[in-house]
C-alpha cells in the first residue's frame, strides 16, 4: 500500500512533457531546478532545437514567465498551456496538478497572480467580486492561508482581516472600490489608495494631488518612428555579449523606411553579427520592417504572415535582445497612412499625462490622423485625461468637450475604428488613481488588420507561408473574440463541453496534422467492433496472461479525464450555481440559468425532432402526462401608487431589510420609485429640503407621512395614504410656508414656476451644482453653470425692445475668494443683454421652490446673506 502511495505522488507529472523559455525572468538556474523537480515527479523536459526553436508537436506544456517568444501564436494554435514557473511550484505544493488560468503569462489576465479572500462583502456582490475576479485568472479561498495574497473587507474589524494581521500575513486588505475600478477599466490599477485600516480613497479629497507615475509598459514605445538607435541598458550592456534574437533570421528592410545610409550599415552589422542576414525578397524574409501599412511589399508580408514591424520594434529587440511581437505594443507595428476614419478634423489635447507617456499618446493622436494641440481652446473636439481633475478638465466642462482616458484612444486605434465614447470605461476615472500607470497595455487587432489592410488570400505561397497563415488563423479560432479576455487564449483541450469552434474532431485532427505534422487521432471504432458476448464472461483472444497494449492506453485517457476533471471543477460549479439563480430586482433572469435553460429546450426538441413519426406522438403524449404540472406563480396586484421615499429612516444600512420590504410593499400594490419618475406620493418623515423632496412637491405629489409606509409593512395591509398626509407646524413655521397651500400652488403651476427664468450657478458652489439644477429644471428654468472660462454666452431672455424693463437672470453663489473674480464678469454679460444681474444665496432659489411663488427679497444677495 505504501509503495502504491510513493508511486501516486511520484507520478504528480506523469503524463507531462515540458518546454521552457528562457528569459530575465527564468533564468537557467532556475530551469536546472525546476527540471529536476518535474523528472522527479514523473515527467520530461525537451530541450530546445538547434535553431533555439521549441519542439512543439512532443510538449503537452510551455513553461514561460512571459508571451514574448515566437512560438507563443502556435502555441495558441496548438492548444498547449503557457504557463508560469509558479505552476510547477504550486502543483508541487497541493499534490496534483494546479489549474491553468491563474498561472497564464498572458498580462490581459489582470489577475492572474491573485488569490482572494472576502470578508464582510454582501452574498450578492460577493459573488460578482468572486466571479469576474476568476474570470480574469484569479482564485478564490474561502479561508485565509499563507497563499492568499488579497482580502476584500469594508472594515478591520472582520476575522479574516484580525488573523492577517496578527499573523503577519502578506496579503492585501483592500475595498471592494478596488475590484470594481479594476473590472470598469478591464486593467488593474495599483492597489495602495484602497488599502485599509486607512484607505486614501475615502480619506483623501478628488482634487488633491497625485504623483504622476513612471509609464513602465512604453519603453521603447513611445514613437512609431524613432530619430536614432538607443543605446542598450547597462544591466543589458553587462549580461549581453553579443546579439541572439537574430539567430538564423531573415529581415528585410521597406524603402518607405527613410533612413540614412550611416543607419542602415550600423543595423545591417547587428544583424549580420548576431545571425542573421538581410535580404530584398519578401517570400524569403522572416521578418517584414516598414513604415506604412500599404504597398505591396506589406500586403505580400502580412499576407503570407510573416512577422511585420516598423523600425521602432526592430530598435526594441536590439536594445533589450528578447523577441517581443509587434502587435504586442501599438507604435511597434506599421502606422495607417491616411490614419483611422473618423479622426480626421479632430483636435486633441492631454491632461494629467507626463513623461514618455505624454510623448505616446501625442505619437498616437497625429498616428490616428487627428491634430494633437499643447494647449487647450474652445475648438478641441476631445480632452484625453488621467484624472477627471485639472484646469483642462474644468475648461472641458464648460465648453462641453468631450473628456476621456486614454483607452478611448489606444482601444480606437488597435481595432482600426472609433470608438464610441458612451462606452463607460473610456469616461471612468478612479478617485485616487492617475491613469498614467496602465497606459501602453492594449494589444493591435490582428483580425481587424487583416480585415482593413490586407484582405483575401494571397496568389502564391510556399509550404511556410502556408503553415504560417493556418496557424494564425488557429490561433484566432481558439482565443476569445471580445469581452474582457479579448484574444486571450482559450484552454479548449480541457473544455471540450464548452466548445464554440465549429470543426468536428476529424477536421481539427486533419489541420492539425496538415499544420504541425502531429499524427491525427485513431478513430474510434464502431460499436459492432466491441460487442460482448451475449452469454459467459467476456473471453479474449490469444495468451491469457498476456496484457494488451490498450490497457495501457485506457489508462493513460482515464489518468487524462480525471486531470482535465479536476481543471474543470471550478467551471462547472460556476455553470450550476448559474443554472439555479432566480430573478434578481424584478429585471429577469442571469444569463446562466437561461443560457441552460435554453439548452435544455433544445436538446429536448432535438430528441423529439428525431424520434420516429408513428412512435413521436405516443412518446410526446406519455412525457406529457408523465410531467409533473408546475405549480403557479402567485401573481402581483397591479400596481396602485407609486411613492418617491426621502429621509426615510427604517432602511439605513440595512440593504436586506430594504429589499424584503420593497418586495412587502409591491404585494400590497405600492411601487416604490427612483427620483425622477413619475410618482403619486411622496414619503418624508417631516418637512424639508432635500433635492427630492423639492423636485417631488414641484410636480404637486401628495405629500405623505413616513409613518403611513411603516404601519403598512407593520400590519402588512394597505392603509389609507389621505389619513398618513404630513402636518409639520414647527418647521412650516421656520420655513415661512403653508405647505398644503404650496402642494396646491404646485398642480396649478404644472411645474412652470421658473419658466424661461435664467439661472446660472458657480461649478465651486458648495455641494455642487448637480441638485439645484434639478430642482430648477424640475420648474422649468433655464440653468446653466458659470465658470471662469464660460465667456459671453447667447442672452437667455430678451426684452420686446432695446426700451423694455429688463429681465433679471441670477447667479447661485458663494463668497469664496474665486467666486467673488466672477461677479464682474456676470454682471457685464447681464448688462451688455440688457438684464438685470441678481448674485444671490442658493437658499433664494431652495425657498422660492418651497413656497411655489416667485418672489426676490434683497436678503438673498450675497453681499447681504452672508455678512
Amino acid at each position: 500500500m505504501a509503495e502504491q502511495e510513493q508511486d501516486e505522488s511520484t507520478g504528480l507529472f506523469n503524463l507531462c512533457t515540458f518546454a521552457f523559455v528562457p528569459s530575465k525572468e527564468l533564468g537557467e538556474g532556475l530551469i536546472s531546478e525546476l527540471s529536476g523537480s518535474v523528472v522527479k515527479f514523473g515527467g520530461s523536459v525537451l530541450a530546445a532545437k538547434r535553431d533555439g526553436s521549441l519542439p512543439l508537436s512532443q510538449v503537452t506544456h510551455v513553461i514561460a514567465n512571459s508571451i514574448d517568444f515566437p512560438q507563443y501564436t502556435d502555441a495558441t494554435a496548438m492548444m498547449i498551456p503557457v504557463v508560469k514557473s509558479k505552476w510547477i511550484t504550486a502543483s508541487l505544493a497541493k499534490g496534483r496538478q494546479a489549474q491553468i488560468r491563474p498561472f497564464t503569462p498572458d498580462p490581459r489576465m489582470i489577475f492572474s497572480d491573485v488569490v482572494l479572500s472576502c470578508a464582510d462583502i454582501p452574498p450578492t456582490d460577493k459573488e460578482a467580486i468572486i466571479g469576474a475576479t476568476m474570470a480574469m485568472g484569479g482564485m478564490d479561498s474561502e479561508n485565509v492561508t499563507k497563499l492568499t495574497t488579497h482580502i476584500c473587507a469594508l472594515s478591520m474589524d472582520h476575522a479574516k482581516c484580525k488573523l492577517a494581521t496578527e499573523k503577519r500575513l502578506k496579503c492585501k486588505i483592500v475595498l471592494p472600490h478596488w475590484f470594481d475600478d479594476c473590472f470598469k477599466l478591464g486593467k488593474r490599477i495599483d492597489e495602495s489608495p484602497y488599502l485599509l485600516p486607512d484607505p486614501e480613497y475615502l480619506r483623501a479629497n478628488p482634487e488633491d494631488a497625485i504623483q504622476v507615475p513612471p509609464s513602465q509598459h512604453l519603453e521603447g514605445a513611445t514613437s512609431a518612428r524613432p530619430d536614432y538607435l538607443p543605446s542598450p541598458s547597462d544591466d543589458d550592456a553587462k549580461t549581453r555579449r553579443t546579439l541572439t534574437v537574430f539567430n538564423g533570421k531573415k529581415v528585410m528592410l521597406s524603402s518607405d523606411l527613410s533612413i540614412r545610409s550611416r543607419l542602415r550599415d550600423i543595423v545591417l552589422g547587428l544583424i549580420n553579427g548576431g545571425g542573421g542576414e538581410m535580404t530584398d525578397n519578401v517570400s524569403e524574409c522572416d521578418w517584414f520592417i516598414c513604415q506604412y501599412r500599404d504597398g505591396p511589399q506589406y500586403i505580400q508580408a502580412a499576407q503570407a504572415g510573416k512577422t511585420v514591424g516598423n523600425l521602432s520594434w526592430l530598435y526594441h529587440l536590439i536594445t533589450h535582445n528578447e523577441w517581443t511581437s509587434p502587435l504586442r505594443r501599438l507604435l511597434h507595428y506599421p502606422i495607417p497612412r491616411d490614419g483611422i476614419p473618423g479622426f480626421q478634423g479632430k483636435k486633441i489635447t492631454v491632461s494629467n499625462y507626463g513623461g514618455e507617456a505624454r510623448i505616446y499618446l501625442e505619437n498616437l493622436i497625429n498616428a490616428t490622423g487627428a491634430h494633437y494641440t499643447k494647449t487647450m481652446k474652445a475648438d478641441n473636439t476631445h480632452l484625453i485625461t488621467a484624472r477627471d481633475n485639472s484646469e483642462k478638465c474644468e475648461a472641458a466642462r464648460d465648453w462641453n468637450i468631450h473628456m476621456v482616458n486614454h483607452l478611448w484612444i489606444e482601444e480606437s486605434y488597435a481595432k482600426c475604428e472609433m470608438q464610441s465614447i458612451t462606452i463607460p470605461k473610456y469616461t471612468h476615472f478612479p478617485a485616487r488613481t492617475n491613469l498614467g500607470e496602465v497606459i501602453g497595455q492594449t494589444f493591435l487587432d490582428e483580425k481587424k488588420l487583416r480585415a482593413l489592410y490586407y484582405p483575401g488570400e494571397p496568389e502564391k505561397l510556399t509550404p511556410t507561408s502556408k503553415r504560417k497563415r493556418k496557424v494564425l488563423e488557429m490561433a484566432d479560432e481558439n482565443s476569445f473574440s471580445d469581452g474582457p479576455a479579448e484574444g486571450i487564449a482559450i484552454g479548449r483541450q480541457a473544455h471540450k463541453e464548452f466548445d464554440v469552434m465549429k470543426d468536428t474532431e476529424a477536421e481539427y485532427a486533419q489541420k492539425t496534422t496538415e499544420v504541425f505534422g502531429v499524427p491525427a487521432p485513431r478513430k474510434r471504432r464502431e460499436s459492432s467492433e466491441l460487442k460482448t458476448p451475449a452469454k459467459g464472461r467476456h473471453v479474449r483472444a490469444g495468451k491469457e496472461n498476456e496484457t494488451p497494449s490498450t490497457v495501457s492506453s485506457s489508462r493513460s485517457a482515464k489518468d487524462k479525464a480525471l486531470n482535465r476533471l479536476s481543471v474543470l471543477a471550478p467551471d462547472i460549479a460556476l455553470y450550476e450555481k448559474e443554472k439555479k439563480r432566480g430573478l434578481k430586482d424584478g429585471y429577469g433572469l442571469w444569463g446562466g440559468k437561461r443560457a441552460a435553460d435554453f439548452i435544455d429546450r433544445e436538446n429536448l426538441n432535438r430528441r423529439q425532432s428525431l424520434s420516429s413519426p408513428s412512435t413521436g406522438s405516443e412518446e410526446k403524449q406519455t412525457k406529457t402526462e408523465k410531467r409533473p404540472a408546475k405549480k403557479a406563480r402567485p401573481s402581483l396586484p397591479d400596481i396602485s401608487m407609486r411613492v418617491v421615499l426621502t429621509g426615510f429612516q427604517r432602511w439605513v444600512n440595512e440593504k436586506y431589510k430594504e429589499d424584503a420590504d420593497r418586495k412587502k410593499l409591491r404585494e400590497l400594490g405600492i411601487a416604490v420609485v427612483t427620483d425622477g419618475q413619475q410618482c403619486d406620493y411622496l414619503v418624508a418623515p417631516h418637512l424639508v429640503r432635500t433635492v427630492k423632496f423639492l423636485r417631488n412637491l414641484s410636480k404637486g405629489a401628495t405629500i405623505v407621512s413616513s409613518d403611513w409606509i411603516e404601519q403598512c409593512l407593520d400590519t402588512k395591509e394597505l392603509l389609507d395614504p389621505q389619513d398618513f398626509i404630513l402636518q409639520d407646524k414647527e418647521n412650516e413655521k421656520k420655513f415661512g410656508i403653508k405647505l398644503e397651500t404650496s402642494v396646491q400652488r404646485a398642480r396649478d403651476n404644472k411645474g412652470k414656476l421658473l419658466w424661461g427664468v435664467p439661472i446660472y450657478c458657480t461649478t465651486n458652489i458648495k455641494n455642487g451644482p448637480q441638485g439645484y439644477q434639478a430642482i430648477a429644471e424640475a420648474n422649468g428654468a433655464m440653468f446653466m453653470t458659470y465658470g471662469p472660462r464660460s465667456g459671453t454666452t447667447i442672452r437667455p431672455t430678451a426684452p420686446e425692445d432695446d426700451d423694455g424693463e429688463p429681465e433679471p437672470v441670477y447667479l447661485l453663489s458663494n463668497t469664496s475668494a474665486e467666486e467673488k473674480k466672477l461677479w464682474k464678469k456676470f454682471e457685464d454679460m447681464a448688462h451688455k443683454g440688457n438684464m438685470e444681474p441678481r448674485i444671490v444665496a442658493a437658499d433664494w432659489l431652495l425657498d422660492v421652490v418651497m413656497h411655489q411663488e416667485v418672489s426676490f427679497d434683497e436678503k438673498y444677495l450675497v453681499t447681504n446673506f452672508f455678512a
